[in-house]
């Protein structure tokens, strides 16, 4: 990492989009942070024996022009596809979700497998300092990583924050989510469009059948567990988890035709209650601001975080640390 003009932390849906956004307004002096190995956050894609699975998010629905209007470009581009539904479309990546956050944040300058552990106000801005050690300026931050985590580092810090702001973070809850990904060597009793999400067994949020799905030459079945089984579930052997997932699914997969089972563990996957704003600032005189899927437009009439909210808060940040940059 370098010292920068803007540093975003997190480089999810939110912190790529907010990322994209600096760069068009002109703010070109922007880096990418994120601890993981790729860019996406819960646009995640896993590879499996020759096969693929997505095991965050599935698809995504369209309710304003803002997302509407790049929608239609990634169509005309070949990135995204309709999926299922009607009257309100499921889009989905053509080749996995998180090949459309790799898509949106080519060119963008990112730094990876770098997790920052402390915030300390400097001159002009902050300084950030990694797990290894390594340390960076930048004027101003934009954090977009989940709120627990957001919250866990602020608390580690040395700044300034306005009390009654983080406050009212630290009312949102976000449950955490387990995935079972299965190979199998059969077909499966999934709709044609290899989704189901009612009547489900209980604790099923949703199963995805990824080669009906058209993202994967082989059959690899994601299972998703809703909030409640997956806090009761969280701190279970994965051996245990496993055997209870198979229970689940014995109705649409032949057990027997199993070849093998991993289980993605989300620990913050879905926030229960949401933020209407698209962004909050935190610090009283210092550009610090969050953003990501929890922050919703006040218009915004879905009352629920999803690819939208993210998409949306991101370029709102974005907007607003570029005006507030080229004040400087």
């Amino acid at each position: 990492m370098r010292d920068a003009q803007v540093t975003i932390i997190g480089a999810g849906l939110s912190g790529i989009m907010a990322a994209r956004t600096l760069v068009e307004r002109g703010v070109e002096d922007v880096q990418l942070i994120d601890k993981g190995r790729s860019v996406g956050g819960r646009l995640a894609t896993r590879r499996i024996e020759g096969g693929k699975a997505d095991h965050g998010a599935q698809f995504f629905t369209v309710r304003s022009n803002e997302l509407q209007q790049s929608v239609d470009d990634w169509l005309e581009k070949g990135w995204i596809k309709h999926w299922f539904g009607d009257p309100y479309p499921r889009y989905t990546s053509i080749d996995g979700m998180n090949a459309l956050a790799k898509r949106l944040a080519e060119g963008l300058d990112r730094v990876l497998e770098t997790r920052i552990t402390t915030i300390k106000e400097s001159i002009g801005g902050f300084q950030l300092t990694s797990e290894s050690g390594e340390t960076c300026t930048t004027g101003a931050l934009i954090i977009t990583s989940p709120l627990p985590q957001t919250i866990a580092l602020l608390e580690e810090s040395t700044v300034t924050l306005g009390s009654d702001v983080l406050d009212q973070v630290k009312q949102i809850n976000v449950d955490p989510a387990f995935v079972g990904l299965f190979e199998v060597t059969s077909n499966t009793s999934l709709p044609p469009s290899g989704h189901k999400d009612e009547n489900l067994p209980t604790g099923v949020e949703r199963i995805v059948d990824h080669y009906k799905k058209g993202i994967s030459d082989i059959r690899i079945i994601s299972m998703y567990m809703d909030g409640e089984w997956s806090k009761e579930y969280l701190e279970e052997e994965e051996s245990e988890i496993i055997h209870q997932m198979k229970e689940k699914i014995k109705d649409y997969v032949s057990i027997n035709s199993i070849r093998s089972v991993q289980v993605k563990r989300w620990r913050y996957a879905q926030s229960t209650n949401i933020i209407h704003q698209p962004f909050l600032n935190l610090h009283e005189a210092l550009p610090l601001y969050i953003a990501g899927d929890t922050f919703l437009h006040e218009e915004d009439e879905a009352s629920r975080t999803r690819f939208e909210s993210a998409f949306r808060s991101g370029i709102a940040a974005g907007r607003h640390v570029s005006g507030l940059v080229r004040q400087l």
